[in-house]
């Protein structure tokens, strides 16, 4: 039986995405370690410190098929880490002894952090790719819902009257500021790690620095101002950033899990047979995508926690904490993937049904608009006053059963201020709505513009 769920073949694509697991795959881990490996290899022999042959063989051997991997995975086991096995594999590959010139200068770490600014680089690649579609999604919501009212809701409790066109584009809002972190974020996490052993390039001698330049060309990744071997405050602030990503789609799930409500209704998960079926209950239609995606979000944070903890490093290079980042990072990156793909489908095929919407604006009397007419007696008989008036016939409608307009419409306090027809404008849900409308277009407007 699998230990997680990331390897079950029952549960895996349910928390994870094909293509976010292939990234942190071993096969794949271990090509981009190789990667770096011969690349280096390859900016060494132009700069005339290994010969052009070894770097060609090198090259055309660092391939993960080439690799004994039985043997490469029983030396890791006895060394307790990855890159002498794999120097040794290359060795063993390569011709003529030639493979002897791979991992020039470079130290163990050098090697995985390079590899992993790869990974992380295509992996983020992805994460943006599925954030533009879910703010896509809800671009279209906004737009098609912006005049439709529903309840806003404070407490649980019904508010104010909003448009779900409104609520989609609060939803849309946090999309795009993190769209907008990753683009500000990506510079930090795909550098270049290539320092030596303490960091300093001292086996390269004066060249150190032009291999690290020619190096970062070489494999498209951004070069350091100093090492990072230690200083750990770009990959964490990764994880940092998926876990706000999990906790804005949860934050999505949970309106949408609540607004499923029975005695809600307002929308609905897509419909295909069997989704979200009960076992004994054949009249159920749960909502999975929301329970999954707030499941992601609580073990996401668990592993932001830990990478966290594992920037407390000591000195040049570290005696472990470095180790975490090998358990958290597949991990938040796949939970994350999850999380964005339940997200995108639930979002594209949304059903909102605004007939229940409208109904469930007046399931108060239209209590829901009280601040809308303690605002329109404000202004003869002060706000206050205003107030007191207007919750005291709250509590009445609410004792007799009676709707607020009624009750407005038979107390003179309030009918010697206002019509008949005023009355009937400001107890109208639809008629205060604000700028919710505005909003919108604003928000509509932001993502038009970031899109040119």
């Amino acid at each position: 039986m699998p230990s997680t769920v990331f390897d079950s073949n029952i549960y895996k694509n349910l928390f994870g995405a094909e293509d976010m697991r292939r990234i942190f795959s071993d096969e794949n881990h271990i090509q981009m370690q190789l990667d770096v490996e011969s690349a280096l290899a390859r900016v060494q022999a132009r700069l005339d410190i290994i010969p052009q042959d070894a770097a060609d063989e090198i090259t055309a051997k660092a391939k993960f098929e080439n690799l004994d991997f039985d043997a490469f995975q029983k030396s890791v086991e006895r060394v307790y880490s990855p890159i002498l096995p794999l120097v040794e594999g290359i060795v063993a590959a390569c011709k003529d002894g030639l493979g002897e010139y791979s991992h020039w200068g470079a130290t163990t770490q050098d090697i995985m952090d390079s590899g992993l600014s790869l990974q992380l680089r295509d992996a983020l690649a992805l994460v943006d790719k599925e954030l533009t579609a879910i703010s896509g999604s809800l671009v279209v919501l906004a737009k098609k819902y912006r005049d439709t009212p529903m309840a806003g809701r404070s407490h649980l409790q019904h508010a104010l009257p909003i448009t779900f066109g409104y609520k989609a584009a609060v939803w849309l809002s946090g999309i795009e500021r993190h769209r907008t972190r990753l683009e500000e974020l990506l510079p930090r996490a795909t550098q270049l790690q290539f320092s030596g052993a303490a960091g300093t390039l001292a086996s390269l001698g004066d060249k150190g620095l032009a291999v690290q330049d020619a190096l970062a060309d070489e494999l498209g990744l951004l070069r350091p101002e100093i090492t990072w071997h230690t200083m750990r405050d770009n990959v964490a602030e990764i994880t940092n950033f998926l876990g706000l990503v999990t906790g804005t789609l949860a934050k999505i799930g949970t309106d949408v899990l609540m607004l499923m409500q029975t005695e809600v209704g307002e929308v609905f998960e897509p419909f295909a047979p069997g989704r979200g079926a009960s076992s004994t209950m054949p009249q159920k239609r749960n909502p999975v995508s929301s329970e999954l995606l707030i499941i992601a979000a609580k073990a996401a944070r668990q592993n932001v926690a830990m990478m966290l903890d594992g920037m407390i490093q000591d000195h040049e290079r570290a005696s472990g904490p470095w180790h975490v980042e090998w358990l958290a990072l597949p991990q938040i990156f796949i939970l994350t993937s999850g999380s964005l793909f339940q997200a995108r489908d639930m979002l594209e095929g949304l059903i909102v049904d605004a007939d229940r919407m409208r109904a469930n604006l007046d399931l108060t009397n239209g209590m829901i608009v009280s601040e809308a007419v303690m605002m329109g007696l404000a202004p003869s008989m002060g706000r206050q006053v205003a107030h007191d008036v207007v919750y005291d016939l709250c509590r009445e409608a609410l004792s007799q059963n009676r709707s607020l307009r009624e009750l407005l419409c038979e107390t003179a306090a309030v009918t010697e201020h206002l019509t008949d027809e005023r009355i009937g404008e400001l107890c109208e849900p639809g008629n205060y709505t604000g700028q919710a409308g505005e909003m919108v277009d604003r928000m509509l407007a932001k993502v038009a513009a970031t899109q040119r």
